[in-house]
């Protein structure tokens, strides 16, 4: 891959919802959230705190995913291996036929750096940076939001408009810091779809969640799909998670080997 395709990838897994379970998992059938009732006092109420309810709550995770990305209509097949350390960093390594590692990247609240492998290159950035690629409300706590299939906390406001949805479930629109969000939930108060867009700078987002199974008791998205554009630049990514964990005690070794320059 081209030097400059190696360093969106990267950037792409911070627009990202993912995981799956141990290869051949059972997906789960979705079934109406009982934490909801038709007595509640305030229905709105009681349907956005039903959702947090069914926040996926985790101190580490590492999965596994097999990955089609496409930027500007071009793509490449890879694999991507996860690590999160809840609230702290965000740990990948990206690796193409015969398993090798072309690439490998860390994200904190603050940067993102990226190691290009092949070019013998890295990325060394702040966490705005990946405002090139997606809207300014995307931050670190987004990122690891749709990783897990968690709705974005910012999302679940009483300000926002709850509609029913085909299915049993509801959407969620409204306006933030003047991006337009719909966020799309099931019949079991777990996110479906996630969207973002900003007309006026001709940026959008979305984010779909699909293939619901159950890994280590909790209930997450194996299947994911992603599709960004900003102005000229297109990204779209289906990842397809074949192994994940939650809670176990985890590495993250990361450096920029001696002889690398900064990319571009």
């Amino acid at each position: 891959m081209r030097r400059n395709m190696l360093n969106k990838l990267l950037l792409t897994l911070c627009l990202a919802a993912l995981f799956g379970c141990k290869a051949k998992k059972q997906l789960v059938v979705r079934k109406a959230d009982s934490t909801v009732t038709a007595k509640a006092v305030n229905p709105m109420l009681a349907r956005l705190e039903a959702i947090r309810s069914k926040q996926t709550v985790f101190n580490t995770f590492s999965g596994r995913a097999k990955t089609k990305l496409t930027i500007d209509g071009k793509s490449n097949d890879v694999t991507l291996n996860i690590r999160i350390q809840h609230g702290k960093k965000i740990w990948v390594s990206i690796t193409a036929l015969l398993g090798i590692e072309v690439a490998r990247a860390q994200i904190t609240p603050d940067s993102i750096v990226v190691v290009n492998r092949l070019q013998r290159v890295y990325l060394k950035k702040p966490f705005s940076y990946i405002n090139n690629y997606a809207s300014r409300q995307v931050n670190y706590q987004t990122v690891e939001s749709l990783l897990v299939g968690n709705a974005i906390n910012e999302l679940l406001s009483e300000n926002g408009k709850i509609e029913s949805a085909p299915g049993g479930g509801i959407t969620i629109t409204g306006n933030l810091n003047e991006i337009a969000y719909r966020l799309l939930v099931g019949i079991d108060s777990k996110v479906t779809q996630t969207s973002f867009a900003n007309a006026p700078a001709r940026q959008s987002l979305q984010v779909t969640n699909s293939q619901f199974i159950q890994a280590d008791n909790k209930i997450i998205p194996s299947q994911i799909n992603i599709l960004s554009n900003v102005r000229d630049k297109s990204i779209e990514a289906s990842l397809q998670y074949n192994r994940t964990e939650f809670n176990q005690p985890l590495e993250y070794p990361f450096s920029i080997p001696d002889g690398f320059e900064p990319a571009n």
